[in-house]
């Protein structure tokens, strides 16, 4: 007997709390987060010049945070000790970042994390921008040499990760702001919830990320690294999962099992995807502005190299950081900030920032190395 699918969507639904109050069936039929799925690459296909260290290093430089979950990085081995760290253009995000900001800022995250874990295997990085454009693929030339290892916890990398949901409502404590303020040496400024600024920045992320969603194509590029099924997480571990969104239950359940990504193109999600981010912009402590001293290439990744060392702090202080930086994406935002600050005021990061109960694990995938590497 062929079963309607909207009948059966609706008696799914009906029969909705007897699912969440066993929750066998749920369980059983969650997806893949980090640790289901191997962390390590296939040195058979990696150049003959890389160790198991120089692996583990870049492994380590791939848990940089980055839009979308792009991962837009590639590294050429020209030589044991020298790297060129690219900028690959299929994974460029050219609806919402036209401009390669946000992918350069990732790439800056990148780079830092690959010195920080260098140092850690006893390889100092010496790291030289040779591209003048940001259209430009290689950006950073790096040279490693041998050092005394410098010790230094692996796991604030691996842990690092970005929380949206349960933030407490306390406002951040000034020790706290100042640790995570020096790594940004005078460029990050923390706004409490409910001051004028905080208010001017909750409003303006809910008012251009309604923007956002309603343009078609930068819609359609969300669709695009949307992954929900296990199949496409493991096929390409990249993207956005539903672990990585923050749907579980039995909300990702039926998410996983009657959603399509097309569907994320419909009236319907685009509005509950405004009215999320409506609900999440009022929770937490405020916000955190990051800026820079200028838009070249050289500023962008000296950028997203403290902010990285800001984001490794945050969770040993058990503050979580949701980036909302629709405001620096959409030309009304970016209006609105020309219109209300002086030309040399130039924000980079727009973070919603907040106390947590506990800190979940991470979930978002990783490609393996060789998967980036090029010889």
């Amino acid at each position: 007997m062929k079963i309607n699918r909207r009948s059966f969507l609706k008696n799914t639904l009906v029969a909705g709390t007897m699912l969440a109050g066993t929750g066998s069936l749920i369980s059983a039929c969650s997806g893949f987060g980090r640790s289901d799925l191997p962390d390590h690459s296939h040195p058979e296909r990696l150049t003959s010049q890389l160790d198991e260290a120089r692996i583990a290093v870049l492994y380590h430089a791939s848990l940089a945070p980055s839009g979308h979950n792009s991962q837009p990085w590639y590294v050429r081995v020209k030589g044991r000790d020298e790297w060129i760290i690219g900028l690959d253009p299929t994974r460029r995000l050219p609806a919402v970042d036209p401009n390669n900001r946000e992918a350069l800022l990732s790439i800056g995250a990148f780079a830092e994390n690959l010195a920080i874990a260098g140092r850690a295997f006893g390889l100092k990085s010496e790291m030289e921008v040779i591209a003048q454009d940001p259209v430009e693929s290689d950006i950073l030339r790096v040279t490693l040499k041998a050092a005394a290892p410098k010790d230094y916890m692996l796991e604030r990398i691996k842990k690092r990760m970005t929380v949206k949901h349960g933030y407490l409502p306390g406002e951040i404590r000034k020790e706290d702001v100042d640790a995570l303020g020096k790594p940004l040496m005078g460029r990050m400024f923390y706004f409490p919830t409910g001051t004028r600024h905080a208010n001017c920045l909750l409003e303006g992320a809910i008012e251009n990320f309604r923007i956002q969603a309603q343009r078609d194509d930068a819609q359609r590029e969300l669709v695009q690294w949307v992954r929900i099924s296990n199949r496409d997480a493991e096929r390409y571990r990249d993207g956005l999962t539903l672990e990585g969104m923050e749907l579980r239950g039995f909300k990702g359940w039926f998410v996983r099992y009657f959603v399509q990504p097309e569907d994320f193109m419909k009236a319907s999600f685009r509005k509950q995807g405004i009215d999320q981010t409506a609900t999440l912009a009022r929770q937490g402590g405020g916000w955190l502005v990051i800026t820079s001293c200028g838009s070249t290439v050289a500023d962008l990744i000296e950028t997203g190299r403290r902010f990285e060392r800001m984001a490794l702090l945050a969770r040993g202080r058990n503050i979580a950081i949701h980036p909302m930086t629709q405001s620096i994406e959409e030309e009304n935002g970016m209006n609105q900030i020309a219109a209300n600050h002086p030309p040399d005021m130039i924000p980079q990061f727009l973070l919603r920032v907040g106390y947590l109960k506990r800190y979940p694990e991470p979930v978002s995938l990783r490609r393996p190395v060789d998967w980036f590497v090029r010889s």
